[in-house]
């Protein structure tokens, strides 16, 4: 049994986690593209997925 831990739990919420991780590389200054985005530096991915989570704290300690 293969144990993903990047799969989507709610598939309805993909498109919105989609429009999300777009909005966040766009604050940070990443340049995305719809599919695949293996060219992306390591910093570049890691400063999109840290804003990511960044929000999702301040969202979740506002509602406190």
């Amino acid at each position: 049994m293969s144990n993903r831990s990047n799969r989507v739990l709610v598939p309805e919420a993909k498109e919105g986690l989609n429009k999300f991780k777009m909005e966040s590389a766009n604050e940070v200054g990443v340049n995305l593209k719809q599919g695949y985005n293996g060219d992306l530096t390591s910093r570049e991915a890691g400063s999109v997925g840290g804003n990511m989570v960044k929000k999702m704290v301040e969202a979740y300690e506002k509602g406190l």
